[in-house]
């Protein structure tokens, strides 16, 4: 077995030569019911992985959220504030674990539409200071990606040196993925047609903004309702917030319906797709 060193020098050398990786994320609100707790949404997560399969994109990393799998829990028992008493570490087990259970139902479906996927694990590789990413293990991600695999990674409840634990966000992890592995482009996959004007689902005169650069996207964020179901990772305002870093490190955003068939495909190949792209400038 190759030691550690020599694998990461092999894999920060080849790991992304060949192109650089395209970031999926795929919203929690769209392969789950967030109206009703663990109630997965099995025929979009298959439509979903029919879409992966057909788009065949090289250097893919998908990143999913835990929609009413992992945010109910992780509320209910404040995991995201870290251990403050020990009946909260049965909690953020549970947090954990509905989370891989929400991911096996993805990667069934990945796998079953012949998909080389693979799951890591973030809890696994990851560990946060004060909620943010501080240690990140990157060496077997970069080796999937060299081998020709598709990463499949997810918001977790992962381990964090001043506060014991919290929940990670498949927000923040995107961010970390495209500044780390100097992404082409994020697409984010969400239960809206892009970014709007105004919530629109509290806002029927909400307008939906097509491009955005990255000042004007910072001149609007306050403007952003959070979600109307539950979300301990900030609704829509957090999703931005935490794009933030990628959009200056220079990869553009899409966000657009996962919900509606295609869509991700369309993005995925690069067709026009009905959405909202944000750029640097």
């Amino acid at each position: 077995m190759e030691d550690r060193s020599s694998l990461e020098k092999q894999t920060k050398v080849s790991g992304l030569s060949k192109a650089k990786p395209t970031i999926l994320k795929i919203g929690g609100s769209v392969i789950t019911d967030k109206g009703e707790e663990l109630k997965a949404r099995t025929n979009i997560i298959d439509r979903l992985a029919n879409e992966i399969q057909r788009a065949n994109t090289n250097n893919l990393v998908i990143v999913h959220g835990g929609g009413s799998f992992g945010h109910p829990i992780a509320q209910r028992y404040a995991i995201k504030d870290g251990l403050k008493e020990e009946s909260q570490k049965i909690h953020f087990c549970e947090a954990h674990h509905v989370m891989t259970v929400l991911n096996g139902l993805l990667m069934d479906a990945l796998v079953w539409h012949n998909v080389q996927a693979v799951s890591i694990t973030p809890s696994s590789v990851i560990m946060t200071k004060n909620g943010r990413i501080d240690f990140f293990e990157e060496a077997s991600l970069r080796k999937l990606l060299n081998m020709g695999f598709l990463p499949v990674m997810y918001g977790d409840a992962v381990l964090d040196i001043e506060i014991g634990f919290t929940i990670l966000s498949g927000d923040q992890l995107v961010a970390a993925l495209a500044t780390r592995l100097n992404a082409e482009r994020i697409i984010i996959g969400t239960d809206v047609d892009g970014l709007y004007s105004a919530d629109p689902k509290v806002e029927k005169t909400a307008s939906m903004l097509e491009n955005l650069t990255l000042e004007e996207l910072t001149k609007l964020q306050s403007k952003f309702s959070k979600s109307t179901a539950v979300d301990v990772t900030g609704g829509m305002f957090g999703k931005i917030a935490e794009l933030l870093p990628a959009l200056e490190h220079g990869v553009p955003v899409t966000v657009l319906n996962a919900t509606e068939p295609d869509r991700v495909y369309q993005a995925l190949v690069g067709e026009r797709v009905k959405g909202t792209l944000i750029r640097k400038e």
